[in-house]
C-alpha cells in the first residue's frame, strides 16, 4: 500500500487540501472522494489514511512502526471496505461488512491514537448497510476517519453525503497517465497511444493494455478503410469471427468505432485539433475523409449506436454483426 504523498500523480491542489488540514488538526471525521473511476481516488485515501495512523509532523513519514504495517497492509488500526460478491450477483458492501466495522472501530486502537477505515465503491452499499453506516457517522465510537470513495455520488444516501466532507478529483493529464504507464514498463509509443485513449483514467490505460485495446482499435480502423470494398466472403469470415469474440469485445470494438468516426467529424471542423481521441491515426483518418462525407458519417454512427442497443439483447452476435457489416457497406 502507499505511504507517500509522492506515489500519487495528479491531484495537486486536493492534495495541497488535505496535507493542509492535516497540518492544522482541522480535518474531519468523515471525508467522501468522488470522481470518475480509475483516476487514483482510492490511492489518496491509503496515502491519507498512512498519514493520520503515522501523526509525525509531515506525515506520513514512511518509516515508523505504524507507515510499516501500513506498508504490508498489516495494520491493527486500519480497515478497508471492499464490495463482496455473494452467489451470482453484482458485488455489494453488506450489512455484516459495516458491523464488522464497527465492532473494529469501537476498540482501542494499538498502535495508532486512532482507526482509520476506507470504504471503497462506497455506493455499492445496500440499503441496510447504508442505513448502519449512517448511524455510525452521526455518532461515532472513540477516534475514527472514515473515507468513503465512489465514482456514482448520486447513489448515495443524501443523508450520508450530508455528514461528510466532499472532495471531488478530475482527470488525469495525459503526460501523467503517460508515467504511470512507463512505471509499467509499458513502451513509450504505446504508453502515448493509451494515453489518448484513456479518457483520463490510468487504470483505464492498463486494462487496455491488458485487454489488447489498441489492436482493438487498429482493427476498427482497418474496417472503416476497407468497408466500402469489403465483398461477402469477407463479411461473412468477420461476422464468424466476432460471433466467437466476448460479447463485452465486440461492444468495445464498436465503442472505437464510434469514436473513430467522431473524430472524422471533429477534423472537418479543425484538421490541426488537438481534442482528436486517435492523435496517432490523424493522417489516416484525414485521408480517410474522401470517403466519408458528413452525411455518410452520421449515418453510419446511427448503425453503430443501433447495434450498440442490439448488444444488450441475447440475439445470435453472429447474425447482428452479419446484419451490421450489410448495412454499412451498402451506405
Amino acid at each position: 500500500m502507499e505511504t507517500n504523498w509522492n506515489q500519487v500523480l495528479g491531484h495537486k491542489q486536493q492534495i495541497a487540501e488535505l496535507r493542509a488540514m492535516l497540518r492544522e488538526g482541522r480535518l474531519p471525521h468523515a471525508l467522501l472522494f468522488t470522481g470518475p473511476e480509475g483516476i487514483g481516488k482510492r490511492k489518496v485515501a491509503h496515502v491519507l489514511a498512512a498519514a493520520l495512523l503515522c501523526g509525525k509532523g509531515d506525515a506520513p513519514c514512511g518509516s515508523c512502526t505504524s507507515c510499516r504495517y501500513m506498508r504490508a497492509d498489516t495494520h491493527p488500526d486500519y480497515l478497508e471496505v471492499i464490495p463482496e460478491k455473494r452467489g451470482k450477483g453484482t458485488s455489494i458492501i453488506c450489512i455484516e461488512q459495516i458491523r464488522e466495522m464497527q465492532t473494529m472501530a469501537s476498540r482501542y486502537p494499538i498502535y495508532s491514537g486512532q482507526h482509520v477505515i476506507v470504504i471503497d465503491e462506497a455506493d455499492r452499499m445496500n440499503e441496510a448497510a447504508a442505513n448502519s453506516l449512517l448511524k455510525t457517522l452521526e455518532e461515532p465510537e472513540g477516534a475514527v476517519t472514515f473515507i468513503l470513495v465512489t465514482s456514482a455520488r448520486s447513489a448515495l444516501l443524501d443523508t450520508i453525503l450530508s455528514r461528510c466532507m466532499p472532495m471531488a478529483f478530475g482527470m488525469l493529464e495525459e503526460s501523467e497517465i503517460i508515467q504511470v504507464l512507463a512505471g509499467q514498463g509499458i513502451a513509450s509509443d504505446e504508453a502515448e497511444k493509451l494515453a489518448a485513449l484513456s479518457d483520463g483514467s490510468p487504470a483505464r490505460a492498463l486494462k487496455l493494455h491488458e485487454d489488447g485495446g489498441i489492436v482493438l482499435r487498429d482493427d476498427a480502423l482497418a474496417f472503416l478503410q476497407g468497408r466500402a470494398s469489403m465483398g461477402m466472403q469477407a463479411m461473412w469470415k468477420r461476422a464468424a469471427e466476432m460471433g466467437e469474440m466476448d460479447r463485452e469485445k465486440v461492444a468495445e470494438w464498436f465503442l472505437y468505432i464510434n469514436m473513430l468516426l467522431r473524430d472524422m467529424l471533429v477534423l472537418y471542423e479543425d484538421g490541426g485539433s488537438p481534442l482528436l481521441y486517435h492523435k496517432d491515426c490523424r493522417d489516416t483518418l484525414m485521408a480517410l475523409l474522401f470517403a466519408y462525407p458528413e452525411r455518410r458519417i452520421f449515418a453510419l454512427l446511427a448503425l453503430v449506436r443501433d447495434m450498440q442497443r442490439r448488444l444488450q439483447t441475447n440475439a445470435s452476435l453472429r447474425l447482428q454483426v452479419e446484419g451490421f457489416l450489410i448495412r454499412a457497406r451498402d451506405l
